[in-house]
């Protein structure tokens, strides 16, 4: 059982390394191409791809049905996360906007997890996140001092908490449908939701072969399979360890800075890495109490615990 919730944890582990590309996805795009309208796009890609891949596996199936409050709010916290991100980025920078928001959303896993589903995710969890989340800091801004913005705060704790509900309704979805069929439908409906917006940006980008190897790679790997992968590991433990987890993407980030766009790393930065990498080896390799398993090793055609 040990070596089954292992193998579940290193799926949300590469899936954080896929989202570790992104930012270095992103800055191959054209000029002229906004965050907000690349994370829509992502969205809308990502959800279209997994979409047609669950309708080939015979995998949207209306019984349960979808069209329920847990769908829409899965999509609408998921919309609400790129909405809360780019925005605080946009207000108080990129190293306070990311690092608030990554620091934050496994705070509020837990508070979720504990509050709501009543749930303790444990002191090794707790332990384990508080490495992970000093770690991050430390990686994203280098122990730099940085000039906080009380709006561009709130907005990412915004994206922060959104990731985190977006993961716990999430968890309760995976218990009746499979995974690639969840991640396609809440997608979609997200991209539907943030679609209003590209209204008001530029998406000529869109035509050149760059900006459509950008929109691709970040649709099809940083987000389809990704999150194939991050649910199938999400159906099995428990949801605030797979948001901690989810730290190894600024670690990817970084070292993909660092090897592949040349940038300087401080030794602080690398101490920051060093710390968000022991953090998730304690949570990673850990088994679940026999109350763990009882939650967390979910089936499709289990009933779910919310709306």
């Amino acid at each position: 059982m040990k070596n089954n919730e292992t193998f579940f944890s290193s799926l949300v582990l590469a899936a954080a390394v896929l989202w570790g590309t992104t930012g270095t996805a992103q800055s191959f795009a054209p000029p002229g191409a906004s965050p907000l309208s690349i994370g829509s796009v992502r969205l809308a890609v990502g959800g279209v791809a997994l979409l047609i891949f669950a309708w080939r596996r015979g995998a949207l199936s209306g019984n349960p049905p979808w069209f329920k409050g847990a769908t829409f709010l899965a999509a609408g916290c998921m919309a609400a996360y790129q909405l809360f991100f780019f925005a605080g980025v946009l207000n108080t920078g990129v190293a306070v906007g990311t690092v608030v928001t990554i620091g934050s959303a496994p705070v509020f896993a837990g508070l979720i997890s504990l509050i709501l589903r009543r749930e303790n995710p444990g002191l090794k969890w707790a332990a384990a996140t508080l490495l992970a989340v000093i770690g991050c800091i430390l990686v994203i801004t280098g122990g730099q001092k940085l000039a906080l913005n009380s709006i561009g705060v709130v907005l990412a704790l915004g994206a922060g908490v959104s990731y985190a509900l977006y993961a716990a309704v999430s968890k309760e979805l995976l218990m009746s449908h499979p995974p690639e069929a969840v991640t396609g439908i809440v997608f979609s409906i997200g991209a539907f939701i943030l679609s209003p917006f590209l209204f008001f940006y530029n998406l000529e980008w869109l035509k050149t072969i760059q900006g459509t190897g950008v929109a691709l790679h970040l649709g099809l790997v940083a987000t389809a399979l990704a999150y194939v992968l991050f649910s199938h590991g999400l159906a099995k433990i428990p949801f605030p360890k797979a948001v901690t987890l989810s730290l190894a993407e600024p670690v990817t980030a970084a070292a993909l800075g660092l090897f592949l766009l040349k940038e300087k790393l401080s030794l602080i930065s690398q101490v920051g890495m060093v710390l968000v990498f022991a953090g998730l080896v304690i949570l990673s390799l850990g088994g679940l109490s026999k109350k763990e398993r009882k939650h967390n090793t979910t089936s499709y055609g289990d009933k779910g615990q919310w709306m």
